[in-house]
């Protein structure tokens, strides 16, 4: 990426929580080799006392004779998504404390624009330009949408995500104020192709391709990945990935916090292969099996719907249990305990369940701080990438079916038979024919729960006190995520 960058011409960047997945001295590094700034106005390194990863935290430059002054904010939910660096080494500062402060100071320095590049979701961004003074521009990040608002004065401008459009905007001066006119512009197929960039592009994938074009598995129907349906739903694809988790760990209960998932499109049926694992999990995941309470257990899926309906990557994905919540009650108390099966059977408040996790999680990431005491079954030095577990997964499916022959004989133990549910599925429904194999599909593992359907499940508690089986189990009844 980085020759990349520097010839598409940026000329300056705000830090996203991935520029820091390989840690800091890597990004620190990658920065030497950068022909521009990368700001952070509001989060400083403990060790160093300096802004973390060295980031500017204002500039002042001169365009078309204008001053222009620059800042670069993030939110406090930013620092928990952080996956090599550890909250408590990190000094933070609202970002409407930070950005009040530096507009001042920009003003002073005489700045006639101020754009603030923020990576914080919408309801943020809003937040900023309704609580401070001086900012005439918001160019926003992680919301993986394209919008444009405009908020007490102020214009919030969000280019979409992974290269799919960016935004031209216009400014001039008329009569001491500021006037934008925008234009947003689509990357496209029928775009002219810069030549240097396709050469380094060409470069890479040239020793990739073929590796990326293995096949890993056939599968009978289109795998959903939009950030839209995992992060809101239940969907097929995280029932996939979380069934791998189960199988490949043994665990009692899998749960995956959806912004794994990064692919946001519709994988068609057929071939499923390398390429599309990559897109859908193109960071490296140690997976873990932690201890964990049912309380704890409550509280994790408490924390997974508490942003709902927010396309937050905290919403969980998962395989071994079901659940139910109401979108309506007040964040934190969403989930409906009677609703909560693991294996088939009523959670249980002081029972012990062995869950897997991602690292990322198990580090209390997203929110999960829950997790970040709980004790782990192995440390991460023994543990297999997410990715290579699905990988396996989809090995031992072929082999059971007899797409692939096990030369070694020593076949895969991932599967077995007697234990999966979801292999019952791939078996029953495998079109022997053309060696399609069948995906899962929408379970009713993830359910919203109505007014009427709360009171069928207090009568259900009521009546298992009782020793009565007078009610069929929530699964027939519910209202499934995924219609919404």
């Amino acid at each position: 990426m980085i020759p990349i960058l520097n010839a598409v011409g940026v000329h300056f960047a705000v830090f996203g929580n991935h520029e820091f997945d390989f840690g800091v001295d890597v990004l620190e590094d990658y920065i030497q080799q950068m022909k521009f700034p990368w700001f952070l106005s509001n989060v400083y390194d403990r060790f160093t006392s300096k802004p973390l990863g060295h980031g500017s935290v204002k500039k002042v430059v001169k365009w078309n004779n204008m001053k222009i002054g620059l800042m670069g904010l993030v939110e406090e939910d930013w620092l928990d998504t952080l996956p090599t660096i550890n909250k408590s080494n990190l000094n933070y500062i609202d970002y409407v404390k930070a950005a009040n402060k530096i507009s001042a100071e920009l003003k002073a320095e005489g700045a006639g624009l101020i754009i603030a590049m923020t990576h914080m979701k919408w309801i943020n961004d809003i937040r900023l330009a309704q609580n401070t003074r001086g900012i005439d521009l918001v160019l926003g990040g992680h919301d993986h949408d394209y919008g444009i608002k405009k908020v007490n004065g102020t214009w919030i401008v969000k280019s979409g995500s992974d290269f799919r459009n960016f935004s031209k905007i216009n400014i001039r001066t008329f009569r001491a104020s500021l006037q934008y006119t925008f234009q947003r512009i689509d990357i496209l197929r029928n775009l002219e192709e810069d030549s240097f960039i396709k050469s380094v592009v060409d470069d890479y994938t040239q020793n990739l391709q073929p590796l990326l074009e293995e096949v890993l598995c056939p599968i009978d129907t289109e795998l959903d990945g939009r950030v839209s349906t995992v992060r809101r739903s239940e969907s097929n694809l995280g029932n996939l990935i979380t069934n791998a988790m189960l199988e490949a760990t043994h665990a009692d209960v899998a749960l995956l916090n959806s912004g794994t998932l990064r692919s946001n499109h519709i994988h068609p049926a057929g071939d499923f292969t390398m390429h599309d694992l990559l897109t859908i999990l193109p960071i490296v995941d140690p997976l873990l099996v932690v201890r964990i309470t049912g309380g704890q257990l409550l509280e994790a899926l408490e924390n997974g719907v508490y942003r709902y309906p927010a396309l937050d990557g905290r919403f969980p994905q998962v395989a071994g249990m079901e659940f139910g919540f109401d979108p309506n009650s007040e964040p934190g108390h969403r989930i409906i305990r009677d609703s909560v099966k693991i294996q088939g059977q009523y959670l249980k408040k002081n029972k012990v369940y062995q869950l897997a996790i991602k690292e990322y999680l198990a580090n209390g990431k997203d929110g999960y701080v829950m997790f970040q005491n709980c004790p782990r079954m192995y440390d991460t030095e023994t543990a297999q990438t997410l990715s290579t577990v699905v990988i396996n997964h989809f090995e031992s499916i072929k082999i059971v079916h007899g797409i692939k022959k096990c030369i070694s004989g020593h076949r895969m133990s991932l599967i077995t038979k007697s234990k999966s549910a979801s292999l019952t599925a791939f078996e029953t429904r495998t079109d022997k024919s053309t060696s399609v194999v069948a995906v899962p599909g929408i379970e009713g593992r993830i359910c919203h729960i109505s007014k009427e359907m709360k009171e069928h499940l207090q009568q259900l508690r009521m009546a298992r006190k009782e020793g009565l089986n007078a009610f069929p189990p929530l699964s027939k009844d519910c209202e499934n995520s995924d219609s919404d």
